[in-house]
């Protein structure tokens, strides 16, 4: 039988991971929209190195930090759905 105290954090912790995630997410998706803007102002405005450089960097930062936060959230999902019992999804 497990402790009280030991299943709260975990639970805590899953949480804990969960937000990160989500923080993860949103500031990936962020850099992906502002790159997005950039990459129309670089193009109908101006065309300028500076701002493609800014684009490119926009999008390296966001792919660095949405690919882990997508696989945290996935993670944190399935382990909540193992413990429920319901079926992996895979």
């Amino acid at each position: 039988m497990t402790d009280g105290r030991e299943e709260d954090s975990v639970l805590r912790s899953r949480e804990r991971a969960r937000a990160i995630a989500d923080l993860g997410k949103r500031v990936g998706y962020t850099c992906f929209f502002g790159a997005l803007i950039l990459f129309l102002i670089n193009y109908y405005v101006t065309s300028s190195t500076l701002w493609t450089s800014l684009t490119v960097a926009l999008l390296i930062v966001g792919s660095l930090l949405l690919a882990p936060a997508i696989i945290l959230g996935y993670a944190a999902n399935a382990a909540e759905r193992e413990e429920q019992g319901l079926p992996h999804g895979h």
